[in-house]
């Protein structure tokens, strides 16, 4: 029996956000550690303020899944299926394309913190909507 509680849906897209999050987190600290063990000799890697917003904007954008699944309607479902996995497609491309640049470590870690749940969450939300 599928489970059609939207509060567990909503969970389930909470975690791959959290986990790209995390992998932010330790890509910027890969990449701080890596400067500075270089004596600071690698070039920096700098963004306009384009960039810096695209990149608020789209890892902002993780909260909308979650809040879609509360919403419990056939059109936000739809929508947060749609957009969780844009996200989670993208995020994909994104952590394995820095990770090939920077560390293996980094694939690894886009692999278990957003790429696994965001899977699963994939799996729930169609679940969910062919069962509504």
């Amino acid at each position: 029996m599928i489970d059609n509680n939207p509060v567990k849906l909503a969970l389930a897209w909470l975690v791959p956000a959290v986990g790209a999050a995390i992998f932010v987190t330790i890509q910027c600290f890969s990449y701080l550690n890596a400067y500075v063990s270089s004596g600071g000799t690698m070039q920096a890697i700098t963004f306009g303020s384009a960039a810096l917003w695209g990149v608020s904007i789209f890892y902002g954008a993780w909260v909308v899944p979650p809040l879609l699944a509360l919403a419990g309607t056939r059109t936000t479902d739809w929508a947060m299926l749609v957009l969780g996995s844009f996200l989670f497609i993208m995020s994909t491309f994104a952590g394995v394309s820095d990770g090939l640049r920077d560390g293996g470590h980094l694939i690894g870690l886009e692999l278990l913190a957003v790429t696994l749940p965001g899977v699963i969450a994939l799996i729930l939300s169609w679940r969910h909507i062919r069962s509504n």
